[in-house]
């Protein structure tokens, strides 16, 4: 199977939906000729032309205030933030229409939109272009959120949510953008809130996702060398969230860590321990274990900003931990 990277094989995903399906399009700021700050429309201009390649000005709500229309009106718009920080200046848009409206309307309108943009901590790129923000909405009714981890998740998920009848926010980690993962030739759609278990094993149950999962598969090679087994799964999307094969790991486990680049307060390993001590309780032989980056703004400087985030070595050492419980 031929490798491609993550910004590649979206990209092929993109196109492939724009040439199958007319009423797409894409709007955002340096998405036409210049095909986006990360490559993430590069030559669907020419291809497409201006009318479905739109560039904006820096007006966050207003485009998205456009699309929203457009959607109602039975397009298909991408929104293209480039950083996903920026999604914030919309949030009355998304929170009080996009969401909503195919609950007020009854379901006689659909909302057919997708937003995308870089998220996370890499490069050096500050407190402002560094969020995730995730749980956000994984909280509010109405949106699917696709965290995808591998340039084959990349691929299937985005084309699965460009055919989506709701909202969806497609969530693109820096930090994977220019790896390499083999992604089939042939066409392929992955569902939503379908997890996939990334590495299989008995004695722990590691849920990883975006940028951790590279970090954790890492850490369990080296935890391994002793002789543990870990299990390693990867939940794709966010909302909705496969608790079921997280839940048939733990009952074959009994341990469960959670790493996750993001905030702990409030955020989806809280979610996840509470429906572990909701629903799995006895399967427990340990605590569920959490590990988060810190509970601050994102620092400029690289050293700070490596402190900041969970690595192979920190992962390592909590599974060790889990492990010795």
């Amino acid at each position: 199977m031929r490798e491609i990277t993550f910004t590649v094989a979206a990209r092929e995903a993109l196109a492939e939906e724009m040439a199958r399906d007319p009423s797409i399009f894409v709007v955002g700021e340096g998405i036409g000729k210049r095909g986006g700050n990360f490559n993430t429309t590069l030559g669907l201009y020419d291809q497409f032309g201006p009318m479905r390649l739109c560039d904006t000005p820096i007006s966050e709500r207003g485009f998205v205030g456009m699309c929203t229309g457009a959607a109602m009106t039975g397009a298909r718009p991408v929104v293209d933030f480039m950083f996903f920080d920026f999604i914030l200046d919309s949030l009355g848009e998304m929170i009080n229409q996009v969401a909503k409206m195919q609950y007020m309307s009854s379901g006689r309108l659909t909302m057919p939109i997708l937003f995308r943009g870089c998220i996370g901590v890499s490069g050096s790129s500050a407190t402002h272009h560094s969020g995730n923000y995730y749980p956000i909405f994984m909280h509010l009714p109405g949106f699917r959120v696709v965290l995808p981890s591998t340039p084959y998740d990349a691929k299937g998920l985005l084309k699965t949510a460009l055919r989506c009848n709701d909202p969806v926010l497609f969530l693109e980690h820096k930090a994977l953008l220019n790896h390499k993962g083999p992604v089939p030739e042939e066409e392929y759609f992955i569902p939503f809130g379908q997890a996939s278990i990334v590495h299989q094993g008995t004695q722990a149950t590691v849920v990883a996702f975006g940028s951790m999962l590279r970090k954790t598969l890492e850490a369990v090679a080296a935890v391994e060398k002793d002789d543990f087994s870990i299990e390693v799964i990867d939940p794709r999307t966010l909302a909705p969230l496969d608790m079921e094969t997280i839940l048939e790991s733990l009952h074959k486990t009994g341990r469960l860590l959670v790493v996750d680049e993001t905030f702990a307060p409030c955020g989806v390993g809280a979610e996840i321990a509470a429906q572990v001590m909701e629903h799995s309780f006895d399967d427990l032989d340990a605590p569920v274990k959490r590990l988060n980056g810190l509970h601050t703004p994102t620092p400029y400087s690289p050293p700070l900003e490596a402190a900041v985030v969970p690595n192979a070595a920190g992962i390592e050492a909590a599974i060790r931990d889990l492990l010795a419980e």
